[in-house]
């Protein structure tokens, strides 16, 4: 059985205070979990959150990590110094890093293996544009962001993968839960293709695209689909603990 896993993405939002008052919030409302909860907060937050989060059941995610252990490389964060904050997950080549900051398959690649040898639990992005969906290459583009951003990964069951259709982050649109299911089964008939069929079965994968309280009951009581991977509605603490009790 696959343990389902819902993490919020709080992308570019709260202040560190702010942030503890969103943790203290969330704490009493998701502490019954029937499932992992994460909380994926901007670099300069994690040491607060991280105290906030001690004795609760929240797990401490990053947005970004580089694959060097250090050197010079402004800006970045490394593996040991979110380590250091008991940071267990990071989201890896979010389509927002892809669009913005230059991040390919192959950089995030190198951050998954970074992240993995670290002890750390990557959460890998994947998934397609509005012109490659309609288009008909989604799983096109899925076969390249999986084949190469997972090479080298020894146990494919460490890794969380979130398929994100990218026209469907922000935007308020999201994927129906057939299009989601649909997709992805596909996902993971590719990892079983690239690792073996029992690894595909025991690795979870995650949707991401404008879930929220409303329809997070339908995207989850898909067969595939093992969590969410949540933006906006993360950002509140009623509306992500409806998530987290998607089961209710």
């Amino acid at each position: 059985m696959r343990r389902p896993i819902i993490a919020g993405n709080w992308k570019m939002n709260k202040t560190a205070s702010e942030g503890v008052a969103l943790v203290e919030a969330l704490k009493p409302l998701v502490a019954d979990a029937n499932c992992d909860v994460v909380v994926c907060v901007p670099a300069i937050n994690i040491p607060a959150i991280s105290e906030a989060c001690k004795g609760s059941n929240i797990h401490v995610g990053a947005e970004n990590m580089h694959w060097a252990a250090s050197g010079a490389y402004t800006g970045e964060i490394s593996a040991e110094m979110l380590q250091e904050y008991g940071v267990e997950y990071v989201i890896v080549g979010h389509s927002e890093r892809r669009q913005y900051f230059g991040e390919t398959d192959e950089t995030v690649n190198k951050r998954t293996l970074a992240v993995l040898a670290a002890g750390m639990t990557p959460i890998v992005c994947v998934g397609e544009k509005l012109e490659e969906r309609e288009n008909g290459t989604t799983n096109e583009v899925l076969d390249r962001q999986l084949t190469v951003g997972l090479a080298g990964v020894e146990d494919v069951k460490k890794v969380v993968i979130a398929y994100e259709p990218v026209w469907a982050i922000g935007t308020g649109r999201t994927a129906t839960d057939e299009q989601a299911e649909e997709t992805i089964a596909y996902i993971r008939k590719k990892i079983g293709e690239l690792f073996c069929p029992r690894c595909a079965e025991n690795t979870r994968i995650q949707y991401g695209g404008s879930m929220n309280a409303k329809n997070c009951k339908g995207l989850m009581a898909q067969a595939n689909i093992d969590g969410g991977l949540i933006g906006g509605a993360s950002l509140k603490a009623p509306d992500f603990s409806a998530i987290v009790h998607f089961d209710r």
